[in-house]
Protein backbone atom coordinates (compact mmCIF):
# COMPACT_ATOMS: atom_id res chain seq x y z
CA UNK A 1 0.00 0.00 0.00
CA UNK A 2 1.35 3.27 -0.91
CA UNK A 3 1.73 6.24 1.36
CA UNK A 4 -1.39 7.85 -0.37
CA UNK A 5 -3.79 4.93 -0.45
CA UNK A 6 -4.08 4.80 3.42
CA UNK A 7 -7.20 6.43 4.38
CA UNK A 8 -5.64 6.55 8.18
CA UNK A 9 -1.57 7.04 7.33
CA UNK A 10 -0.15 4.94 10.41
CA UNK A 11 1.81 7.22 12.73
CA UNK A 12 5.41 6.18 10.60
CA UNK A 13 4.20 7.94 7.46
CA UNK A 14 2.34 11.20 9.60
CA UNK A 15 6.09 11.39 10.94
CA UNK A 16 7.48 11.51 7.19
CA UNK A 17 4.52 13.97 6.08
CA UNK A 18 5.83 15.77 8.84
CA UNK A 19 9.43 15.68 8.27
CA UNK A 20 8.71 16.72 4.53
CA UNK A 21 6.75 19.55 5.39
CA UNK A 22 8.90 21.12 8.11
CA UNK A 23 12.01 21.16 5.09
CA UNK A 24 9.69 22.80 2.83
CA UNK A 25 10.56 26.68 2.02
CA UNK A 26 7.73 28.84 2.53
CA UNK A 27 9.68 32.13 1.52
CA UNK A 28 10.76 33.30 -1.58
CA UNK A 29 14.47 33.06 -2.98
CA UNK A 30 15.39 36.25 -4.39
CA UNK A 31 19.21 37.11 -4.46
CA UNK A 32 20.54 33.93 -3.32
CA UNK A 33 18.54 34.38 0.18
CA UNK A 34 14.86 33.45 1.16
CA UNK A 35 12.73 36.31 2.66
CA UNK A 36 8.96 37.03 3.17
CA UNK A 37 6.92 39.14 0.72
CA UNK A 38 7.82 42.48 0.01
CA UNK A 39 4.20 43.13 1.23
CA UNK A 40 4.28 40.61 4.11
CA UNK A 41 1.22 38.62 1.82
CA UNK A 42 0.73 34.85 2.43
CA UNK A 43 -1.56 32.33 1.04
CA UNK A 44 -2.64 28.86 2.51
CA UNK A 45 -2.03 25.47 0.51
CA UNK A 46 -4.50 22.83 1.82
CA UNK A 47 -4.22 19.29 1.12
CA UNK A 48 -6.97 18.73 -1.50
CA UNK A 49 -7.56 15.10 -0.17
CA UNK A 50 -8.36 16.43 3.06
CA UNK A 51 -8.85 20.26 3.59
CA UNK A 52 -6.14 20.15 5.84
CA UNK A 53 -3.88 23.56 5.67
CA UNK A 54 -0.25 21.53 5.35
CA UNK A 55 1.51 25.31 4.37
CA UNK A 56 1.48 28.72 4.41
CA UNK A 57 3.68 30.74 1.58
CA UNK A 58 4.79 33.78 0.66
CA UNK A 59 2.82 35.83 -2.21
CA UNK A 60 4.89 37.20 -3.97
CA UNK A 61 4.35 40.80 -5.64
CA UNK A 62 4.85 42.14 -8.99
CA UNK A 63 7.76 43.96 -6.74
CA UNK A 64 8.91 40.48 -5.75
CA UNK A 65 9.33 39.88 -9.34
CA UNK A 66 10.94 42.78 -10.02
CA UNK A 67 13.66 42.49 -7.88
CA UNK A 68 14.03 38.81 -8.53
CA UNK A 69 14.57 39.69 -12.23
CA UNK A 70 16.61 42.67 -11.26
CA UNK A 71 18.93 40.35 -9.32
CA UNK A 72 18.94 37.67 -12.49
CA UNK A 73 20.09 40.55 -14.58
CA UNK A 74 23.47 41.46 -11.98
CA UNK A 75 24.06 37.97 -12.15
CA UNK A 76 23.68 37.51 -15.80
CA UNK A 77 27.20 39.11 -16.62
CA UNK A 78 29.51 36.57 -14.43
CA UNK A 79 27.03 33.75 -15.13
CA UNK A 80 28.00 34.09 -18.77
CA UNK A 81 31.17 34.11 -17.88
CA UNK A 82 31.53 30.72 -15.69
CA UNK A 83 32.78 27.76 -18.07
CA UNK A 84 30.50 25.36 -19.69
CA UNK A 85 32.09 22.64 -17.74
CA UNK A 86 31.12 24.22 -14.26
CA UNK A 87 27.75 25.42 -15.45
CA UNK A 88 27.44 21.71 -16.88
CA UNK A 89 28.47 19.86 -13.46
CA UNK A 90 25.99 22.73 -11.41
CA UNK A 91 22.91 21.03 -13.41
CA UNK A 92 24.17 17.75 -12.92
CA UNK A 93 24.43 18.21 -9.58
CA UNK A 94 20.98 19.58 -9.15
CA UNK A 95 19.57 16.56 -11.41
CA UNK A 96 21.45 13.98 -8.67
CA UNK A 97 19.62 15.97 -5.94
CA UNK A 98 16.28 15.70 -7.67
CA UNK A 99 16.88 11.90 -7.84
CA UNK A 100 18.15 11.76 -4.18
CA UNK A 101 14.54 13.31 -3.02
CA UNK A 102 12.52 12.26 -5.60
CA UNK A 103 10.21 10.53 -2.87
CA UNK A 104 9.70 13.64 -0.81
CA UNK A 105 9.26 15.83 -3.89
CA UNK A 106 6.84 13.09 -4.57
CA UNK A 107 5.16 12.85 -1.65
CA UNK A 108 5.14 16.49 -1.39
CA UNK A 109 3.02 16.95 -4.66
CA UNK A 110 0.54 14.55 -3.69
CA UNK A 111 0.16 16.53 -0.53
CA UNK A 112 -0.11 19.77 -2.09
CA UNK A 113 -2.10 19.37 -5.22
CA UNK A 114 -3.75 15.68 -4.99
CA UNK A 115 -1.45 14.14 -7.91
CA UNK A 116 -1.88 10.34 -7.14
CA UNK A 117 1.83 9.33 -5.40
CA UNK A 118 2.64 7.13 -8.50
CA UNK A 119 1.96 9.86 -11.18
CA UNK A 120 3.66 12.55 -8.75
CA UNK A 121 6.90 10.11 -8.30
CA UNK A 122 7.16 9.16 -12.40
CA UNK A 123 6.62 13.67 -12.41
CA UNK A 124 9.45 14.05 -10.89
CA UNK A 125 11.57 11.89 -12.62
CA UNK A 126 10.63 12.84 -15.54
CA UNK A 127 11.35 16.18 -14.69
CA UNK A 128 14.31 15.32 -13.52
CA UNK A 129 15.97 14.76 -16.69
CA UNK A 130 15.64 18.22 -18.21
CA UNK A 131 18.12 18.57 -15.42
CA UNK A 132 20.39 15.72 -16.90
CA UNK A 133 19.51 16.18 -20.56
CA UNK A 134 20.86 20.28 -20.14
CA UNK A 135 23.67 19.55 -18.06
CA UNK A 136 24.85 17.30 -21.04
CA UNK A 137 23.94 20.31 -23.42
CA UNK A 138 25.67 22.87 -21.34
CA UNK A 139 29.34 21.42 -22.47
CA UNK A 140 28.16 21.65 -26.53
CA UNK A 141 28.19 24.70 -29.03
CA UNK A 142 26.33 23.88 -31.65
CA UNK A 143 27.32 26.98 -34.07
CA UNK A 144 27.59 26.48 -37.56
CA UNK A 145 28.91 27.59 -41.29
CA UNK A 146 26.71 28.99 -43.78
CA UNK A 147 27.66 29.90 -47.24
CA UNK A 148 26.89 34.08 -47.44
CA UNK A 149 24.31 35.11 -50.03
CA UNK A 150 26.75 36.43 -52.19
CA UNK A 151 28.63 32.61 -52.47
CA UNK A 152 32.11 34.20 -51.59
CA UNK A 153 31.96 34.35 -48.11
CA UNK A 154 31.30 31.74 -44.79
CA UNK A 155 29.67 32.80 -41.62
CA UNK A 156 29.62 31.40 -38.45
CA UNK A 157 26.26 31.32 -36.50
CA UNK A 158 26.40 30.90 -32.58
CA UNK A 159 23.63 31.27 -29.98
CA UNK A 160 23.16 33.75 -26.97
CA UNK A 161 20.92 33.07 -24.04
CA UNK A 162 17.86 35.80 -23.89
CA UNK A 163 19.08 36.39 -20.56
CA UNK A 164 16.71 35.90 -17.51
CA UNK A 165 12.76 35.58 -17.76
CA UNK A 166 9.94 36.06 -16.11
CA UNK A 167 7.68 33.07 -16.50
CA UNK A 168 3.94 31.81 -15.17
CA UNK A 169 3.94 28.64 -15.80
CA UNK A 170 1.08 25.86 -15.26
CA UNK A 171 0.72 24.53 -11.88
CA UNK A 172 -0.68 21.14 -13.01
CA UNK A 173 2.82 19.32 -14.09
CA UNK A 174 5.16 21.73 -11.49
CA UNK A 175 8.86 19.86 -11.87
CA UNK A 176 8.68 19.46 -15.42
Amino acid sequence: MSITDQARPSSSVQDRIAAVLAATPTGLLIDGAWREASDGGTFEVENPATGEVIATMASATRADAAAAMDAAADAQESWARTPARERSEILRTAFERVQERAEDLALLMTLEMGKPYAEALGEVKYGGEFLRWFAEEAVRDYGRYLQAPEGNLRMLVTHKPVGPCLLITPWNFPLA
